[in-house]
C-alpha cells in the first residue's frame, strides 16, 4: 500500500484515545450528557525523512518523493554499539507527514503532541511555522486548528536539530552520556472540543485511614469568547477496573472559570487496596468537563499509597523499606533511545524481576512514559529527574529552560504512583542558592504530595530539598549528615567492568556492592542506595573506556547480566526465587595462585559444591554465607576455595539448600570449550503496527548453558517475514553475547530470524506478528 492509499484507508477510521474509553454512563450522569468528543490519532507511521535540510521542504507543494520512509520512534543515525562518534547525530534533518483530517472534526480544536525529539524542533503545518521547542527530554505541543485544510491533505513538517545546543540543558559544558537525535518518542494528533481539559492531577489523601479521599485537580482551556455565564459542570468517577466505586460533580464557579482550574474531591468509598511493591493495585479516575453543547473527557491512572522519607528511613504505606536500586540510562545499541513501548517496558521488568530492585533513578532526565507505566504496574519505585549533568549556565535563557523542563516533567508524570521523589537539582552541580530555591518552590507548588531531592557529590552542599541525595564513590560511605539521606550513585563509575574481564575484576565489582549494601543495612540513617548503574551506556570521547562505552553497568548494553547482576538478584527472598549465581567464569583461571577464593551470590542457607570427573562427584565442599564479614546483609555472598587449586580440575556442581531442602543447582564446565550456540527472544509475539519490537539475545555457552565470555565470534543474521532488523546483519559477539532487535511491519504473519555461527551451526527464532487493534492504532 503506498502512502496515499494508506491515507485514504486511515481516514476511514477514527481512533479514540485509551483515556476516553467510554462516556459517562446514563445512570451516573445527567440525561443530557453528551458523548465526549476527544479523539487521539497516533502518528507513528507514514513519515518521510531527509537527512539534509532542503530549501522549501516545509511547504505543502514540495516534492518529497526522494525522502526516506521512516517509522517513529526514529533515530537520525544508525548507532553502533561502541566506538560511536558523538558528532554523528549532530546535524539538522527534516521530517514530513501527510495526513487528512476527518470532516467531523471541523468545529474542534486540533493539536499535535510530541513526547520527545532531540534536541530542538521547529514545526510547520502547510507551510506556516507553528513554533519552536528547544529541549530533548520533555513533551511539547502545537495547535493546528487555524491552519488545517479540510478538503485536501495536510503537510506536517518538523525540522529537528540534533546538535548539543549550548543554551539547552543538559548542555553548556560536558556530559557523561549521549543525547542522540531525531523524533525518538511518539507523536500524536489530539482533537478536542473548543473548551477542553488540559491536564488532570489525582492526589490520594488519608490513604492509611478508614476514610481515604481522592482530590482531582482539573485544568481547562476555554473557547475563545466563552464567558463564565456558560453553565459548565465538572464530573469525576473513581473506577476499580470497570466498576464505579465513587462519583461526584459540581458546577464550575466564576473564580475557578477565570483561573482555568477546578478541584473535585471523591469521598465515601471503601475497600480500596493499597499500591504495594508486591501488589501494585491501580485505579482510574475518569473526569468530564461538560456544558449544554460540548463535553470533554479524559482519565488518569493512579494508586493509593503513602510514600515518604523520614528520619527512620523510607516508609511505604507506613512500613519501613530499605531502598535497593540502580540508575538507568535510556540508550540502546543501534537506535539510541528510539525504541518502542515494549522495549522501554522491558527495562523496568529487568530491574524488578531479574535484578530484584525496588527503586530506579531516571538518570539524568525524564524517561519514556512507557517505562514509567511499567514501573507503576510492576511495583518499582522511581526517582524522576530533571535534565542536567553538573553544569549550570549563567544565562537566564538556560536557567529558564531548566525550570521549564522541571515544570513539564512534573506536570507530565504526577499521576504515576511509582514516582516517590522529584529530583529537581542539576545532577552533581555546585550550589546555586537562588536558582534552587526557585526550583523547589516550583516543584512544591505543582505537587506538594511528593518530596524533592537533588543529587550532589559533596556533603557540604546546601540542602534546600527535602531529601539529601549523595553520589559517593568511596568506601566506606560517608556518614549521613542530614536526617533524610539517600545514596544515589556508587561503585560503577570508579570501577568499570567488561563482561570479558577476568575473575578478579568481576569479584571486586561484586564485593564493592556487597560492602556498600552491608554498610547501608547497618545504619537506619541511610534510606537506601542506588548503584551506578543498571546497563552499560554510550558516552563522549572524554569519558568511558576508550571506545565511547561506560562499562559501569551490572548488565551490559545488550541487557545481558555480568556477574555483579547476581549480587542484586541474590538479595531477594528465596520464597520469591531461589538464586545461585557464580561470580566467576570457571574455565577461565589466569589469576596468580589459581582458583583460591571465588565469590558465589546466593540467597540459600547452604551451598554444597563438588568436582565432577566423568560425571562422578568428588568430595563435597559445604559453604555457608559469609555473615562474619557481611553481618548486616540478609543474604551475604559465599566464598569457594578448591582444596587442590588447579591440580584437581573437573566440572563444578553447586547445589543450593534452604532449610535443608535442595532448591537450586548449577554446573560449570571445566573444559574451556565453546559448546552451544543459543538464540532467545524476549517475546514470541509482536503487534503488526510497524513499531513494535523485541530483543533476540545471541549467546555462546558451555554444555551447561553458562556464557563463554572469551568468545567474540561473528554471527550472521537473516529475517524472513514481515519484520526488519534493528541492528546489523553481521555482528561480533562481545563477552560471549550479543543482541539484536527485530521490529514488526504493519503486515501480520510469521517471522523467522536465522542466526548462523560458522562452527556451531544456526539457530532459528520464530515470532508471530498479530494484527494491530484498530481501536487504538489506526492512524490518519
Amino acid at each position: 500500500m503506498d502512502r496515499r492509499e494508506f491515507l485514504a484507508f486511515g481516514s476511514m477510521y477514527m481512533v479514540g484515545s485509551s483515556s476516553v474509553a467510554r462516556a459517562f454512563s446514563p445512570e451516573h450522569s445527567p440525561a443530557s450528557a453528551l458523548q465526549s468528543s476527544r479523539t487521539v490519532y497516533p502518528l507513528s507511521q507514514g513519515w518521510l525523512w531527509s537527512r539534509n535540510l532542503v530549501a522549501g521542504a516545509e511547504m505543502p507543494g514540495f516534492d518529497d518523493s526522494s525522502f526516506t520512509p521512516v517509522t517513529l520512534p526514529h533515530s537520525n543515525v544508525f548507532v553502533s554499539w561502541h566506538n560511536f562518534d558523538q558528532n554523528a547525530y549532530q546535524f539538522v534533518s527534516l521530517y514530513r507527514r501527510h495526513f487528512c483530517m476527518p470532516a467531523e472534526h471541523r468545529e474542534k480544536r486540533i493539536f499535535v503532541d510530541f513526547e520527545g525529539a532531540a534536541t530542538a524542533s521547529r514545526v510547520w503545518l502547510n507551510g506556516t511555522l507553528l513554533g519552536e521547542y528547544r529541549g530533548g527530554f520533555t513533551p511539547f505541543s502545537f495547535e493546528l486548528t487555524e491552519h488545517v485544510r479540510w478538503d485536501q491533505e495536510n503537510i506536517l513538517a518538523v525540522e529537528v536539530d540534533g546538535h548539543e545546543l549550548q543554551d539547552v540543558p543538559p548542555f553548556g559544558y560536558e556530559i557523561d552520556y549521549l543525547t542522540y537525535g531525531g523524533i525518538y518518542r511518539d507523536v500524536s494528533i489530539r482533537v478536542t472540543p473548543q473548551t477542553f481539559l488540559e491536564n488532570v492531577k489525582v492526589t490520594p489523601r488519608d490513604v492509611l485511614s478508614s476514610a481515604p479521599q481522592v482530590q482531582v485537580d482539573a485544568w481547562f482551556v476555554k473557547a475563545a469568547g466563552e464567558t463564565s455565564g456558560t453553565a459548565y459542570t465538572l464530573e469525576a468517577e473513581l473506577l476499580d477496573g470497570a466498576t464505579v466505586i465513587a462519583q461526584t460533580q459540581q458546577r464550575i464557579s466564576v473564580a475557578e472559570w477565570n483561573a482555568g482550574h477546578a478541584v473535585l474531591v471523591l469521598r465515601n468509598f471503601s475497600g480500596v487496596r493499597l499500591w504495594e511493591l508486591s501488589d501494585p493495585v491501580l485505579y482510574t479516575v475518569r473526569i468530564r468537563l461538560q456544558t449544554s453543547h460540548s463535553a470533554d473527557e479524559t482519565t488518569a491512572r493512579f494508586g493509593f499509597r503513602d510514600a515518604r522519607f523520614t528520619p527512620q528511613g523510607f516508609m511505604l504505606n507506613g512500613k519501613l523499606l530499605k531502598l535497593r536500586g540502580l540508575n538507568r540510562h535510556q540508550g540502546f545499541p543501534f537506535t539510541g533511545p528510539a525504541m518502542p513501548a515494549r522495549v522501554q517496558r522491558r527495562d523496568a521488568e529487568i530491574l524488578k524481576r531479574e535484578l530484584k530492585c525496588n527503586i530506579v533513578r531516571c538518570s539524568h532526565y525524564p524517561q519514556s512514559h512507557h517505562f514509567l507505566d511499567a514501573c507503576d504496574e510492576l511495583g518499582l519505585l522511581v526517582i524522576d529527574e530533571t535534565p542536567g549533568w553538573q553544569h549550570v549556565d549563567d544565562s537566564e535563557v538556560w536557567r529558564e529552560r531548566y525550570l521549564d523542563n522541571t515544570r513539564r516533567m512534573i506536570r507530565r508524570d504526577w499521576n504515576h504512583p511509582s514516582i516517590v521523589l522529584w529530583s529537581v537539582r542539576i545532577n552533581e552541580s555546585r550550589d546555586f542558592h537562588d536558582l534552587y530555591v526557585n526550583v523547589n518552590t516550583l516543584a512544591r507548588s505543582l505537587d506538594a504530595s511528593r518530596q524533592t531531592t537533588g543529587v550532589r557529590y559533596f556533603q557540604e552542599s546546601e540542602l534546600l530539598e527535602d531529601v539529601f541525595s549523595m553520589n559517593d564513590f568511596g568506601f566506606p560511605l560517608k556518614v549521613p549528615n542530614h536526617p533524610l539521606y539517600l545514596n544515589t550513585e556508587f561503585v560503577g563509575a570508579e570501577f568499570p567492568v567488561r563482561s570479558s574481564d577476568n575473575n578478579a575484576q568481576h569479584r571486586e565489582q561484586i564485593l564493592r556492592y556487597a560492602r556498600i549494601y552491608n554498610q547501608i543495612a547497618a545504619d537506619a540513617h541511610y534510606a537506601g542506595g542506588l548503584g551506578w548503574c543498571a546497563f552499560d551506556y554510550q558516552t563522549h570521547w572524554d569519558f568511558g573506556s576508550g571506545d565511547h562505552i561506560c562499562y559501569h553497568g551490572v548488565m551490559d548494553i545488550f541487557r545481558e547480566p555480568k556477574p555483579a547482576a547476581g549480587f542484586y538478584r541474590s538479595q531477594c527472598s528465596p520464597e520469591e526465587e531461589a538464586v545461585l549465581e557464580p561470580g566467576f567464569h570457571f574455565a577461565e583461571n589466569d589469576e596468580p595462585g589459581g582458583f583460591e577464593k571465588e565469590v558465589i551470590c546466593s540467597n540459600c542457607d547452604e551451598i554444597r559444591c563438588s568436582i565432577l570427573h566423568h560425571g562422578v562427584p568428588k568430595p563435597i565442599i559445604v559453604l555457608k554465607p559469609d555473615h562474619e564479614n557481611f553481618p548486616h546483609l540478609e543474604h551475604p555472598p559465599f566464598f569457594l576455595t578448591l582444596p587442590d587449586g588447579n591440580d584437581d580440575w573437573g566440572d563444578l556442581r553447586m547445589d543450593g539448600y534452604v532449610k535443608g531442602t535442595l532448591v537450586i543447582s548449577k554446573t560449570c564446565s571445566s573444559k574451556g570449550i565453546d559448546q552451544k550456540f543459543v538464540a532467545h527472544a524476549d517475546d514470541q509475539e509482536l503487534i503488526a503496527d510497524g513499531s513494535d519490537a523485541t530483543r533476540i539475545a545471541l549467546r555462546i555457552t558451555d554444555e551447561y548453558g553458562n556464557v563463554r565470555p572469551l568468545c567474540n565470534d561473528p554471527i550472521s543474521i537473516s529475517i524472513e517475514g514481515p519484520a526488519s532488523l534493528l541492528g546489523e546483519d553481521i555482528v561480533s559477539l562481545s563477552g560471549g553475547v550479543m543482541a539484536i532487535w527485530v521490529r514488526a511491519t504493519r503486515s501480520p504473519g510469521s517471522i523467522v530470524v536465522t542466526a548462523r555461527h560458522a562452527h556451531l551451526g544456526e539457530q532459528k527464532v520464530i515470532l508471530q506478528s498479530h494484527p494491530a487493534d484498530r481501536a487504538v492504532s489506526v492512524e490518519i
